[in-house]
């Protein structure tokens, strides 16, 4: 059976990372994603290596299972086209600004008169009933409006950023979510609607729920942060020859290790046998994990840790994770073909389905590579899409040739 998804189709206005990693959940699923392009194309194209214009890394690793459409939605031209794609759509998804995406006409009251089934999806930086609602918003700046640089940085440090786009995935991951939720209202409903997903408001609880902490009640019964989180010797910790990510969390993890590294004094002091009195006094265990560590190799602790049954995993890099014996079994990590950068590592679908089972049915399309064939499926003349690329209103992607690399 075809994925879950299948008969869905969803146009896609959105870009960089946010939208697009939402998008390629959809089109896994089996729906079928129109990505709609300025003549420039994704600006993600452009960042990183590749071995043909406009097809970098990370635009691979967030596009695949789409069709590109490259429109100038400006044009005048274009519009006849715009109509025909919102009333052929069961989503319409962006990430623009209200009133950028008004000035398209693409606002949800614009889309509903064509189309009001349609499920009308927004993600943006700030809700639309406050005072930020028309600020510009990208992942680093989100991070720090809810604080996370300086919960990465060390006592006394400087805050960091975390080291991966982790609004814009997180968010991504909530956009997807809202779509398919909206998607399943409107099958015992019949109605369509408009949905907001704003980046500030989902990090402020994703981050918080964490560290709101003693502040949750009011008055508050102490001060906000997770001491355990925020700890400085939360870390990986050195063996006598590497690294291992190690977490000794219930109490009878915490007494099963005492007693296999011979401190059975430390199964009995009341400070360590509950969770409430190990995070009071998180630090010192820390400090005692990070010494008793460092007397053995990584080998060896993973296979001491193994046989009490506490988690515990090397620490990988881009190097050693392409090699990870799990990955190398499930297939995870694939090379494949693609049609026009030749051989490429990239990902299997996450999760899996009995029944309707997800595929990835095409990898990630070249700027307007199927502008002719979605216009012929919307039945607009020929004459017209020629006029529209010859006016440079649209990108016939066809014509880019790539010999794939061998």
């Amino acid at each position: 059976m075809a994925g879950p998804l299948s008969g869905v189709r969803v146009l896609d206005f959105t870009a960089i990372i946010l939208g697009p990693l939402a998008s390629q959940i959809l089109g896994d699923m089996g729906a079928d994603v129109w990505k709609v392009e300025p003549p420039e194309g994704d600006m993600l194209r452009n960042v990183g290596p590749s071995r043909t214009p406009h097809m970098g890394p990370l635009f691979l690793h967030l596009n695949r299972n789409k069709r590109s459409i490259a429109l100038d939605l400006r044009s005048e031209a274009a519009r006849p086209v715009l109509a025909r794609l919102i009333g052929e759509a069961d989503v319409l998804m962006h990430n623009m600004r209200p009133k950028a995406l008004a000035k398209l006409g693409l606002s949800y009251e614009d889309v509903c008169r064509i189309n009001p089934r349609i499920i009308h999806c927004g993600a943006f930086g700030f809700g639309q009933t406050g005072p930020y609602a028309d600020r510009p918003a990208y992942d680093d700046l989100i991070q720090g409006a809810v604080g996370l640089p300086g919960l990465q940085a060390p006592p006394g440090g400087e805050p960091r950023y975390v080291a991966t786009a982790i609004v814009d995935r997180s968010v991504g991951l909530a956009m997807a979510s809202a779509i398919g939720m909206a998607l399943y209202a409107r099958e015992k409903t019949g109605k369509g609607q408009a949905i907001e997903v704003p980046m500030f408001e989902n990090m402020v609880q994703f981050v918080w729920s964490d560290h709101l902490y003693g502040k949750t009640f009011d008055p508050p019964l102490g001060p906000a942060g997770y001491p355990r989180m925020l700890d400085a010797e939360r870390r990986p910790y050195r063996t006598s020859d590497g690294y291992i990510s190690v977490i000794v969390y219930t109490d009878r993890h915490w007494q099963r290790f005492f007693e296999r590294i011979g401190r059975t004094d430390l199964a009995q002091d009341p400070r360590y046998t509950t969770i409430k009195g190990r995070v009071e006094n998180i630090s010192w265990l820390y400090g005692f994990l990070a010494e008793t560590f460092a007397a053995r190799t990584s080998a060896e602790w993973l296979e001491l840790l193994a046989d009490v049954d506490i988690p515990a995993a090397p620490l990988l890099t881009a190097d050693t994770l392409l090699s990870d014996p799990h990955l190398t079994a499930t297939g995870f990590i694939q090379t494949v073909e693609h049609p026009s950068e030749g051989r490429l590592r990239t990902f299997g679908i996450p999760s899996s389905w009995s029944a309707t089972v997800p595929e990835v049915a095409r990898q990630a399309p070249r700027l307007g590579e199927h502008t002719v064939e979605l216009c012929e499926q919307l039945g607009v003349p020929h004459n017209q899409i020629d006029a529209l690329v010859a006016s440079g209103a649209a990108i016939d992607g066809r014509a880019v040739s790539a010999t794939p690399p061998s």
